[in-house]
């Protein structure tokens, strides 16, 4: 085996065997047809066992992310900032690929019939806001199927642990220590993945057939042209923005190392010591890079929020429901855009947001499995997307903090290609 092999080969090691699992169940439901329904309780375990880590993971993550945040108090404009940056470009990007999904049904001609505990839920963004986003019960907030409510309350409690000051450091630390187990156990859980997702395609495959596979082909073929192009022509629009034709050039000088670390990692975080070179060399000042950047790793989400709005219309078609009018495009954004902050900066980690896809609009738990495969097949491109748009964020959010000539101010310090802080 060449290096060059052996390189891929550890990159990609775990997608590859997901792939060739599912791509085995898949072959196995086709030979079997109706009689690999018998393989569906491989499936149902994986299931299950995502489902019950899935709270204290969200709680855990979340609060202990803004727990630890020591930068909180001198955030000031620069937090601002960041979150008007991450929210337009997040809603950019949702409004892209509602146009190309509109245009382009991913599962045009499908329809699952599979039996539901519940039934599928219309959702109204007026007259769900408030059941979105509370619940009357502490209890209810244990439960995947309040998924944003939880997300409110852990941001919420995070805050008040730094706002007690000293003493709420060692909640901190706690908190961070608990995340790290549980998301030890996502990692050992996702061992039995290939298994799981594979015998549960088996089944799904012998019963309803091969027009499920051919659908995942349509929905790819609209969702890798529509995130490259987003890549060069969106990232183009916001660095020229951020520093005209000079911001362009170097943005896409030094984003080829950020880039290609994304791509065979398939983690922003992973990718963010590189983003954080790369916003070095193109002349992001310390204090904006270094927040940022591994904010932006779990919060700013492009490729996510593409990627979210690509899996809500592929559910809506593949369970016969119309992915149209303004009150299902505006919930579905706000959902993208949710999804993404709650994506994990880590390989796999978009299964949190696909959990929070299927429990908000009510689809059956048989959903996420399928929808989950999606998440894996889009994976590399929307981390390119998500990483990448980490570094053009910092150097929008620097505009916006130093003024449009923050650029050549850069450049003008700039002694034999060497950036002065």
């Amino acid at each position: 085996m060449s290096e060059r092999t052996k390189s891929i080969w550890e990159s990609y090691r775990f997608p590859i065997i997901l792939i060739i699992g599912i791509a085995i169940g898949s072959a196995i439901g086709l030979i079997m047809g109706e009689k690999a329904v018998v393989l569906k309780p491989l499936g149902d375990i994986f299931l299950n066992l995502m489902f019950t880590v899935v709270v204290p993971v969200v709680f855990l993550s979340i609060s202990s992310a803004v727990a630890n945040m020591s930068n909180m108090r001198r955030l000031g404009s620069i937090l601002k900032n960041l979150l008007l940056v991450f929210i337009i470009t997040g809603l950019i990007a949702s409004f892209v690929m509602i146009f190309f999904v509109t245009v382009f049904p991913p599962a045009k001609g499908v329809s699952l019939t599979v039996e539901a505990t519940e039934e599928l839920n219309e959702i109204s963004l007026g007259d769900q806001i408030v059941k979105a986003v509370t619940v009357s019960d502490f209890t209810e907030l244990i439960s995947r199927r309040n998924m944003l409510p939880l997300i409110v309350f852990s941001v919420f409690f995070g805050f008040c642990v730094i706002s007690i000051g000293e003493s709420g450091k060692k909640v901190a630390s706690a908190l961070e220590t608990l995340s790290n187990v549980m998301m030890k156990m996502v990692g050992y859980i996702m061992y039995y993945a290939p298994i799981g997702l594979g015998a549960y395609f088996a089944a799904l495959v012998g019963e309803f057939g091969p027009a499920l596979l051919q659908d995942y082909a349509r929905a790819m073929a609209v969702y890798y042209p529509v995130t490259f192009a987003y890549f060069f022509i969106a990232f183009f629009a916001y660095s020229h923005y951020a520093g005209g034709m000079d911001g362009v050039k170097r943005f896409f000088r030094f984003i080829i190392s950020p880039a290609v670390t994304s791509l065979a990692t398939q983690s922003s975080i992973a990718t963010l010591p590189v983003n954080l070179e790369a916003s070095r060399r193109i002349g992001v000042p310390k204090d904006i890079r270094e927040i940022v950047l591994p904010m932006g790793a779990t919060m700013h989400m492009d490729g996510s929020c593409l990627s979210a709005i690509l899996k809500i219309s592929f559910l809506f078609g593949i369970f016969g429901k119309d992915f149209t009018g303004i009150g299902t495009f505006a919930t579905a954004i706000l959902i993208s855009i949710m999804s993404g902050v709650v994506m994990s900066g880590v390989p796999g980690g978009g299964l949190i947001g696909e959990m929070l896809i299927v429990n908000l609009y009510g689809f059956p738990a048989e959903a996420f499995p399928i929808v989950a495969t999606i998440g894996f097949l889009v994976d590399p491109p929307a981390t390119l997307v998500n990483a990448t748009g980490d570094t053009v964020a910092a150097m929008m959010v620097t505009r916006l903090v130093e003024g449009k000539d923050w650029l050549k101010k850069v450049m003008d310090n700039e002694v034999e290609g060497q950036y002065v802080e």
